[in-house]
């Protein structure tokens, strides 16, 4: 039997479920399907940071002009400036609806912007969910995307961001805080009782879980395993959508727009080989595995659907590594801030730097595509360090010393995923770099570190490079020696953590068809939809920030095309105050 709803949102993710937040809120009915068998997306295997500029919790100093001078200084490609506007006018809005239904976010002390000299640039857009307690979820929590292996210790016990960053770089207290950790989680008897997971839903899961709750609250139906198969076009209108689950096809019927937010095409090879640069594989995405293959891009396409920044991801510097406890299968760990410690150094096959490796994570992976165009010896590259650094930092999935000490190290990892030496020229060797080139590169990285100062790259010369430091590193807290063996090196590849590329879109989150005409009934938003900031990634959160922004301008903008009747019956009194 075939179903109708006023909106349809194809996604659970952050902007989804964003999306059929705002909708229920305005008293319309709601069907969020997902595909996978979980719902939460990759927002919820996230740090669940969101960047919105002026956002008005704290950070004083910040302004909607300042916010658009920034804008257009990074923004790269054709980026038009009333998308840019929309979100700088609407993220805040945004932000409201989120704390009036008990979504609390909080400014990470500190956090500069990814581009920190450009004009307009603040420190203070990245904000963070509060942890929220499970039981606040209900069921539906036991059918949330978990944290991934990185996001969890001992792929068990969750952690906040603040844990996080005391945790990677062996900071004081450090001990404590795993101690801490540890209690909370074991001394929690009742739910132990119920499921392994711990109760602390922290960063992605805190953000996805707190819109899980307000939409069960008021009643939207999700449904998973439930696979977009194409939409239904009626006299040029989306009127609904093909669904597939459990191998049952059938249609449900939307009355006033169907909202795309089912992320990007990460996870499907052809795509990625057709548009991206330099195409890379699909298993180099941090992205859950096989989660976002391009369905919604490629059936909006069907129905004319534009597109726009299809040639590039959000990239993050990754490795590979084993998935220990799983035969046969390997992971890819993220390295957000990994490439840039003290007491290493970065270099392409050729055995020289190629950028300044305490940039932010994207604008690394757009170095490694820069100077694979110009030398050919990118795209798998080295980071090189020393004992001092394997003390106090992880390297990827290599963790530090203290938790995985070489003893420790399955041996199927060493000269394979792992390499370590007593000397750089033997390590050279292993990795097959010349010894002389690695050679000089780590004695110019240690002369650097004596005085403080980086001539090739300036490394350590502004506030991200701070931020991400070291203060216990002087006289420049992000280049420390590379003088102590034995002498280690990982493999880095250009991995990512989805698309930018996807649907063209307008300020109000309609999708364009021929001519940049709207398709009526059709939005988009979150990687489903072009990135508004092209292909520049300007803080963290900046994947979050506008996708939840653009679910919620979607539905603003579905409310505003209702007839007025229909508007008049469905939204009750309470929904006037916003």
């Amino acid at each position: 039997m075939a179903e109708t709803y006023d909106v349809v949102v194809v996604g659970s993710g952050a902007a989804g479920l964003m999306a059929a937040a705002r909708a229920a809120y305005h008293g319309l009915s709601v069907l969020v399907v997902e595909k996978a068998h979980q719902w939460g997306g990759t927002s919820a295997s996230s740090g669940g940071g969101v960047w919105v500029p002026n956002h008005g919790l704290g950070s004083p100093g910040d302004s909607r002009e300042k916010a658009l001078t920034y804008l257009q200084a990074v923004s790269k490609g054709d980026v038009r400036r009333d998308r840019l506007e929309s979100f700088v006018d609407n993220g805040p809005r945004m932000l409201q609806f989120l704390e009036q239904i008990g979504v609390r976010l909080h400014v990470l002390d500190g956090y500069p912007d990814y581009f920190p000299d450009a004009p307009g640039a603040h420190i203070g857009r990245a904000l963070f969910p509060y942890e929220i307690d499970a039981m606040e979820v209900g069921d539906s929590v036991h059918a949330m995307r978990s944290a991934p292996v990185r996001g969890k210790l001992f792929n068990r016990y969750s952690f906040g961001l603040d844990e996080a960053f005391t945790l990677a770089t062996r900071a004081p207290r450090w001990r404590r805080v795993i101690i801490s950790i540890f209690k909370r989680y074991w001394l929690d008897f009742e739910w132990r009782r119920i499921t392994r997971r711990d109760r602390r839903l922290t960063m992605g899961n805190a953000l996805t879980g707190g819109l899980r709750r307000e939409v069960d609250r008021r009643g939207v139906k999700i449904q998973l395993n439930t696979a977009l198969e194409d939409l239904v076009l009626h006299e040029g209108t989306v009127t609904g959508v093909r669904l597939v689950r459990n191998d049952r096809h059938y249609v449900a019927h939307v009355r006033h727009g169907v909202v795309m937010a089912s992320g990007g095409f990460e996870w499907n090879q052809e795509m990625r080989n057709r548009y991206f640069t330099v195409p890379t594989p699909a298993n180099w995405s941090s992205s859950p595995e096989r989660a976002n293959d391009g369905a919604g891009t490629l059936a909006a396409q069907r129905v004319g659907a534009a597109t726009e920044f299809m040639e590039t991801g959000w990239f993050i510097p990754s490795m590979l590594l084993p998935t220990i406890g799983v035969p046969n299968a390997e992971m890819t760990h993220q390295m957000s801030f990994d490439h840039g410690r003290p007491h290493s150094v970065c270099v392409n096959r050729n055995g020289v730097r190629f950028v300044k490796e305490c940039i932010a994570y994207d604008q690394f992976g757009l170095a490694m595509l820069e100077d694979h165009a110009t030398t050919g010896a990118n795209m798998t590259v080295w980071l090189v360090f020393d004992a001092q650094f394997r003390e106090k930092y992880n390297a990827g999935g290599f963790m530090l010393n203290a938790i995985m000490p070489d003893r420790k190290v399955p041996r199927e990892w060493w000269n394979h995923y792992v390499y370590r030496a007593d000397t750089i020229e033997e390590l050279a060797a292993r990795i097959e770099i010349d010894p002389k080139a690695l050679s000089q590169t780590v004695r110019k990285m240690n002369e650097y570190a004596r005085t403080g100062v980086d001539p090739e790259f300036g490394r350590g010369s502004d506030d991200y490079d701070r931020f991400t430091g070291d203060a216990r590193i002087t006289p420049n807290s992000s280049i420390g020696s590379i003088d102590t063996p034995p002498y280690y090196a990982v493999p880095v590849v250009l991995g990512d953590m989805g698309t930018k590329g996807g649907l063209k879109c307008d300020a109000n989150a309609r999708v364009l068809g021929p001519s940049d005409k709207p398709i009526p009934g059709l939005y988009a938003a979150g990687n489903a939809a072009g990135s508004p900031f092209g292909v520049c990634y300007p803080g963290a959160g900046g994947t979050i920030g506008p996708a939840m922004t653009f679910g919620f301008v979607a539905v603003e903008d579905i409310v505003a095309r209702m007839p007025r009747r229909c508007q008049t019956d469905t939204v009750p009194p309470k929904a006037q105050s916003m």
